[in-house]
């Protein structure tokens, strides 16, 4: 087949990957015997989609992120002919590669007070935002662009590694994934400087402001209150471009991908307190450092290889709670960006027992979403189309 391009957002410069990966026969036929993609909603398309979502306000509603700077909202009904625009902040927002509008999470009481939190970037000079708005009073299906309150800011050294994720807790906090500032190989070790938000998943309290902040910090964030200068916000570092992280809000566990370098990439449970390694480690290999110390790290719970035909950017996803899905239900499922690959992985406690082979994207899997329900969803980036995974009977 035709060789494609891809421009990955998550953390890898323009590389040529071959149309055919190439899977042995046993990959085919586990491939064949699996899951199938349908079209979620066969009447929508949408521009670079990176983020899906639903608000916590009793309404069957589907948010839909572009990264260029626009939220679109339809109704979840698959028969839906068109979706309109929430909110739209292009001319805010710097995009283009791993940059632009790339997180949206809901306030946990949406319903009441019509909150909702964005990270995006922005340029001159390039840094991440992580902002309040609000929806309209008088319009519920569009928010209120002139709302914008901003809660945290950090300056980007580079263009790439933007992590971008937010979402709430069961604890009512917000969580941040800050990427480890770009370039390759973390030239300024971000990831280990606890000194600075990047390389970081990073935890706020955004009921309570404090002094001249818009927030506070949660009483138990592991370095509250230290002496060392180090950045209170964090909640666990070590990391290198955490690529969609995801509450299973059955166990409270937080599941991460972590995009890697030029070998591996890592699925990780995140912990509080937890340092992942990078740039010590690269997954559980030792990287590029003159002395390679694993004492106190916290090594993936499962990683693969870079390769044609398992891919070179993870893709986040979720611990599947779709009911429509029983054959995947508590199972994590995610993917690859490059090769299109989706799998599932069985776990025990903190222990991965098997991988498998669901499915394939063809066009760039940029994110999974879920809805109100639970129901699990997969965004193509190049075509802006949303699927469902379906049995293969």
């Amino acid at each position: 087949m035709k060789a494609l391009l891809f421009i990955s957002l998550y953390g890898l410069s323009a590389f040529w990957v071959s149309g055919d990966l190439n899977y042995d026969a046993a990959q085919r036929a586990e491939l064949k015997a699996a899951y199938k993609l349908t079209l979620a909603f066969p009447e929508l398309n949408f521009d670079m989609p990176v983020e899906l979502t639903s608000a916590n306000d009793d309404k069957d509603l589907i948010y839909l992120v572009e990264q260029k700077g626009r939220i679109m909202v339809y109704p979840n009904r698959r028969d839906v002919g068109e979706a309109t625009v929430f909110l739209d902040i292009v001319r805010k927002v710097d995009s283009g590669g791993e940059k632009g509008l790339l997180g949206l999470a809901f306030h946990p009481d949406y319903k009441r007070n019509g909150y909702f939190y964005l990270n995006y970037t922005r340029s001159s000079p390039l840094q991440t935002i992580i902002s309040r708005f609000k929806v309209s009073d008088n319009e519920p299906l569009r928010a209120d662009p002139k709302s914008e309150e901003i809660l945290l800011t950090y300056a980007q050294p580079y263009s790439n590694h933007n992590g971008g994720k937010i979402a709430f807790g069961k604890d009512g906090y917000l969580y941040i994934s800050a990427g480890d500032g770009g370039s390759g190989g973390d030239p300024r070790n971000n990831g280990q400087d606890r000194k600075e938000f990047l390389g970081k998943i990073l935890r706020i309290d955004v009921n309570k402001p404090l002094g001249n902040k818009k927030y506070s910090i949660p009483p138990d964030n592991p370095f509250r209150g230290n002496k060392a200068g180090y950045r209170e916000e964090i909640y666990a570092y070590g990391l290198r471009n955490v690529w969609r992280f995801n509450f299973d809000y059955e166990t409270e566990q937080l599941w991460a991908g972590d995009v890697g370098q030029n070998e591996l990439e890592e699925i990780d449970i995140i912990e509080k307190g937890g340092n992942y390694g990078w740039r010590i480690m690269e997954a559980e290999d030792c990287f590029r450092m003159e002395s390679c110390n694993q004492d106190g790290l916290i090594l993936p719970l499962w990683s693969y290889r870079q390769g044609s035909a398992t891919g070179k950017s993870v893709t986040g996803g979720y611990v599947c709670r779709d009911r429509s899905l029983p054959g995947l239900y508590g199972k994590y499922v995610y993917g690859d960006y490059v090769s299109g690959n989706i799998w599932a992985l069985t776990y025990s406690g903190k222990r991965a027992v098997k991988n498998e082979l669901i499915a394939r994207l063809s066009d760039g899997l940029s994110s999974f979403g879920e809805d109100s329900r639970k129901n699990l969803y997969v965004l193509a980036y190049s075509s802006g189309k949303v699927y469902r995974l379906e049995p293969n009977d």
